[in-house]
């Protein structure tokens, strides 16, 4: 085997699509079942589109919702609408997650659902990796890309330092009907210790998703109590809460949110998307940096596999090329993150930004990158 990919999300399918298609055996391992929903703010930068082009998909084809402008409020209500420069698309992980997966099958990349990845050994005396599986078996092969999330029990294996630190976030994430909201939108609304996410995705529906802390779940006690106690005290949430048709029975939420740094080369397997630095969630690009991620990956992995360079030179390469990309992004991410959350910075913040367009405009260029 060539390379197995260790989680089934953007930047792992992404991924495996590329390598096999540039002639590599692949295998795909994915803990869960396709298709299946993930917390996720669902949109994703036009930037990627020339990739995903160039990977033979059309995610056209999926009738995503095109979106065109952002806008933020501060947690008492006032607004700030910007036009987006790039623009972006907003569809279901559900959807797309279980699309690509599909292409990537058709492809020839072995994908195994249902498959968990417990342990991951390098030997250099033959340069291969071998992977374990839960249940028992193994895989080996000459390269190993994680790209398993924001966090996984590989993290604590490969003894990363910040799967020791307590995190102090948690996400929710629900699909809804609000036809009240125009679907060339995503829009930010901040709450004391958090904030909230809202665009279109297919269907119809649109992606609710918001980030605070267990700090302020425990004072409140249930998710409900904490969305009527504290998310409505702004007045567009209090709007949404109160007249959005919720499509989810549960939502999903998932704890532990790390947005410490992170490296992208851990005992010699690569990582990509979340395992290797999460961008906080305002910022909204944290799928195309997995998918531009997947791209850095095949192309630096490709190189490796052709013996064109050695695996010290492929391991430099991708770090030197992952953090040219994405290492000032998601500093000035945890940079703008201190202004929101907080009722009185957030005010402050949004005010400043209402008199100074320019300003907010050179931040989104800071989170987002260019077409590639």
């Amino acid at each position: 085997m060539d390379v197995v990919i260790i989680g089934g999300g953007l930047g792992g399918l992404c991924a495996a699509l590329d390598l096999r298609q540039r002639g590599h055996a692949v295998t795909l391992l994915e803990r869960r079942q396709y298709p299946f929903h993930r917390v996720c703010g669902e949109y994703i930068s036009n930037e990627v589109l020339p990739y995903l082009h160039r990977l033979g998909l059309d995610v056209a084809a999926l009738a995503p919702a095109r979106i065109t402008r952002f806008q933020v409020s501060s947690p008492a209500g006032r607004l700030l609408t910007s036009p987006l420069d790039l623009g972006g698309f907003g569809i279901s992980r559900y959807q797309l997650d279980a699309f690509l997966c599909a292409a990537a099958e058709a492809a020839g990349v072995l994908v195994r659902q249902q498959t968990n990845a417990t342990d991951v050994a390098f030997d250099p005396a033959t340069d291969l990796h071998t992977v374990a599986l839960a249940g028992g078996g193994q895989l080996q092969a000459r390269a190993v890309l994680g790209t398993y999330g924001k966090r996984s029990s590989l993290d604590r294996q490969l003894q990363r330092p910040f799967f020791t630190q307590r995190s102090p976030y948690l996400g929710v994430k629900y699909h809804v009907r609000y036809p009240a909201m125009p679907r060339n939108l995503i829009a930010l609304h901040n709450f004391a210790d958090g904030y909230a996410g809202i665009s279109a995705v297919e269907d119809d529906r649109y992606c609710f998703c918001y980030l605070t802390t267990r700090r302020n779940l425990k004072a409140h006690g249930t998710i409900p109590r904490l969305e009527a106690q504290v998310l409505a005290r702004n007045p567009r949430l209090h709007h949404l809460l109160e007249h959005a048709e919720v499509l989810y029975p549960q939502p999903e939420v998932i704890n532990e949110i790390s947005f410490a740094p992170k490296t992208c080369v851990e005992n010699h397997v690569l990582l990509c998307g979340d395992a290797a630095g999460l961008i906080t969630p305002l910022c909204g690009n944290g799928m195309a940096m997995a998918i531009h991620g997947a791209q850095l990956a095949a192309t630096h992995l490709d190189a490796f596999l052709r013996g064109r360079i050695s695996r010290p030179a492929l391991e430099a390469a991708y770090h030197h090329d992952w953090h040219h990309h994405f290492g000032a992004r998601l500093r000035v991410g945890r940079a703008v993150q201190q202004l929101f959350g907080q009722p009185l910075l957030s005010e402050v913040a949004i005010a400043g930004l209402r008199l100074w367009p320019a300003g907010l405009r050179a931040l989104m260029r800071r989170t987002h990158g260019q077409a590639f």
